[in-house]
């Protein structure tokens, strides 16, 4: 930012004068340090509160059964790891949630563009959708076990439902919300059928459509851990359950931490996939600053 200064002239009336900051003479420079600063917090945070709580497990502070020590949490983990149990749990867990997420992502961005383009199909579908959309998907897992049995399909299905209706809100209301001068531009050069959806349409709302795939990535994890905790006999969300049900809580937050940090990771990787995508949009240009 610009360094202002404040005096008077020989005229008696008060000037200002207005100097270049450090973001003007050595943009880069600024730009690397802002970066740093914002990494070392992101890390520093964490790393302070694991820190704390082993001073206060090891001091005796607080109850090591419901919370023990992060040294006892690794070492559980990597148990966990040497027997192969924490893996195959893991690779469950995700060929569930990755299926599930791209086939409900791509339906529902499917589904948005068709009724964001044409008025009859979102007078007929979007009271339908609107109303599914409120039921809560654990509700319906129940009726998919009915019809499909026990196994990955009805959990793929419901990381599917849950995502659809993210992404079909999602890219339904990017093109509801286009500025009006877009189609004028277009119309007045001619920009027409798939050229006008491939320059206008599609790059004006495709900075909200990844906004969408961020959330639906969250709420993917969410449904997929809570489908896992009352079906199956795998997965990291049955062994969060299992483990908290005979009381071994060092296995339990290991299964919750890494349920975060698979969140943190999918969430990391639609943030990238946006500044590559859509370098245009203003969410990616102010997180490289």
């Amino acid at each position: 930012m610009s360094d202002r200064t404040t005096g008077t002239g020989d005229d008696g009336r008060r000037r200002w004068r207005v100097q270049p900051g450090q973001q003007e003479r050595n943009p880069r420079a600024f730009a690397r340090r802002r970066r740093l600063e914002r990494r070392l917090l992101g890390v520093l945070v964490p790393v302070v509160l694991l820190v704390a709580w082993e001073l206060c497990a090891n001091a005796g502070l607080i109850d090591t059964r419901f919370f023990p020590a992060p040294s006892q949490i690794g070492s559980t983990a990597v148990d966990m790891i040497g027997n192969g149990i924490l893996l195959t749990d893991l690779t469950v867990t995700v060929r569930v949630l990755l299926i599930g997420l791209v086939s409900g992502f791509v339906v529902g961005t499917v589904a948005g563009l068709l009724l964001g383009l044409s008025r009859i199909a979102r007078a007929a579908l979007e009271p339908l959708l609107s109303a599914l959309y409120t039921i809560p998907k654990l509700a319906v897992l129940p009726l998919l076990l009915l019809i499909f049995g026990v196994g990955e399909l009805p959990k793929v299905i419901l990381v599917g439902l849950g995502v659809f209706f993210i992404a079909w809100i999602s890219v339904l209301e990017a093109i509801l919300d286009l500025p009006g001068a877009y189609g004028e531009a277009a119309t007045a050069f001619d920009v027409r059928g798939w050229r006008r959806m491939r320059h206008v349409t599609l790059p004006a709302v495709l900075p909200q459509v990844l906004v969408g795939l961020r959330i639906s990535v969250g709420n993917a994890v969410l449904i997929v851990v809570g489908v896992e905790f009352v079906s199956g006999d795998e997965g990291i969300g049955y062994r969060i359950w299992n483990s908290w049900s005979i009381f071994a809580a060092d296995r339990m937050y290991v299964g919750i931490v890494v349920v975060a940090l698979l969140g943190y990771l999918l969430s990391l990787l639609v943030q990238l996939l946006s500044r590559v995508c859509v370098p245009w949009a203003p969410s990616t240009a102010a997180r490289r600053d």
